[in-house]
């Protein structure tokens, strides 16, 4: 990939916004957060064919296949409060979930809060990063990491598969995602909860919860609230809803 295949791909959604391409990068969501602070404009792309400080949540490492990786972020401004921030990383789960199938044929679900999942194996993820200014959503980046090829000596990593074309799999990543991109529309935290309820692999599981001070919390996941928070219900019917957590799967 390249400038002239991100402008391809926002072209194919229908936008139209400065792409941003490095051959190498120490991540893609930093570089996306310096442009933009510095104005750039929203759907503005910053693309990079390699990481070498990729990161997830919580500051953990991304390692991706050099070559075999889509990395890419995109520079939003949403019209939303802070607190909402969330829903965005739940649509671009969705919408991921709903391009790599359709381009891909690989059925992907959203593990809560931002992983995509084929089965049990990992097949990309999503960091969004806001910045706030006072009490303003100033600019949201939502940086992804989806495989192509499974990096090498990463148990429980997948790839969406070698005949995938890069171009095309943004392309209708970036049109699904604007299609359900209205934050200023009343109904937009009801529309993402349902369209990413549709393809989740965390309601309906037992889970673990672990915040960040350690306490680890087990119950039923049994669905999401207004900010895109998850609700679970412990066995004896209280529910507790967790919202920044790590979160296992329990068999």
């Amino acid at each position: 990939m390249g400038s002239v295949d991100l402008e391809r791909a926002a072209r194919t959604a229908g936008l139209a916004a400065p792409v941003r391409w490095d051959e190498v990068t120490g991540s893609t969501n930093a570089t996306a957060a310096i442009l933009a602070r510095e104005g750039a404009p929203e759907w503005t792309l910053v693309g990079a064919g390699h990481q070498t400080a990729g990161r997830g949540r919580r500051d953990r490492t991304w390692t991706d296949r050099p070559g075999g990786a889509l990395m890419v972020s995109v520079v939003l401004r949403p019209a939303l409060e802070p607190v909402d921030a969330g829903l965005l990383s739940l649509l671009a789960g969705a919408a991921w979930a709903e391009a790599i199938e359709g381009v891909g044929g690989l059925t992907v679900r959203c593990k809560w809060p931002n992983d995509l999942m084929a089965g049990d194996d990992k097949v990309g993820g999503i960091l969004a990063e806001s910045l706030v200014e006072g009490d303003r959503l100033a600019s949201v980046v939502i940086g992804s990491g989806i495989n192509l090829l499974a990096p090498e000596g990463l148990d429980g990593a997948a790839g969406v598969g070698t005949d995938v074309d890069a171009t095309d799999l943004l392309g209708a990543f970036l049109a699904a995602f604007a299609d359900g991109y209205r934050p200023e529309v009343p109904g937009f935290a009801d529309d993402v909860i349902a369209r990413w309820t549709r393809r989740s692999a965390t309601l309906g599981r037992q889970v673990a919860a672990v915040d960040a001070a350690g306490a680890r919390i087990e119950g039923t996941a049994t669905g999401l609230d207004a900010h895109g928070g998850l609700i679970l219900e412990h066995a004896d019917g209280s529910r507790r809803t967790v919202t920044s957590d790590d979160l296992v799967h329990l068999r």
